[in-house]
Parts: structure tokens; sequence; C-alpha cells
């Protein structure tokens, strides 16, 4: 069996890609693949820390979890294309523009 700090350090790297993604990018569709990659680092710790306890708590969350990027991702892809239609670009600092 694979020691749950393997486990915390795939998660920590893939929650700190995900950031640095956030933190560097200005393209909105890469910006939400960090934010998946940030949700999914939260899973793989869900799923590692059920693993060690023996019990389905974490794997429960983990599914919710899952289904909250799905519903992220919808109203993400609904938000891309608003900012593509009105800037012809997917940059997200051009979005200033759409402000009240």
């Amino acid at each position: 069996m694979v020691p749950v700090q393997w486990y915390l350090l795939l998660a920590t790297a893939v929650f700190c890609i995900g950031l640095f993604g956030i933190l560097t990018r200005k393209n909105a569709l890469l910006f939400l693949m960090s934010v998946e990659l940030m949700l999914n680092a939260a899973n793989i710790n869900l799923v590692a820390f059920s693993a060690y306890w023996g019990n389905i708590t974490g794997q429960t969350f983990s599914l919710f979890t899952m289904a909250l990027a799905a519903a992220e991702v919808a109203v993400g892809i609904g938000i891309i294309l608003v900012l593509y239609r009105n800037f012809d670009d997917v940059d997200v600092t051009l979005a200033k523009g759409m402000r009240w």
C-alpha cells in the first residue's frame, strides 16, 4: 500500500500547479483548467484520507466536489462565450469593460 504522504505530496504539487496557472495566465480557458486542477487536488486529499482512516466519507465528499466542478465548468464556459462574443478574445483582463 502506498503511504498517505505520497498522496499528500501529489495533491500539493497539483494544487501548486493550479495556483500558478491562476496567478499567471490571462486566458480564461486556462484559468478554468487551473481551477479544475485545484479541485482535483482537494479530491486527492479527500480520497487519500478516506482510505487512510478506512471510511467512505471522503469519497462521498469527493463525488460532491466533482459535481461542483461540473457545474463550475458549465457556468465558466457560459462566461467565456459571453467574453468572446463581446471582446473577440478570451483574455480575462479585457473584462474590465463588462462592469456595471
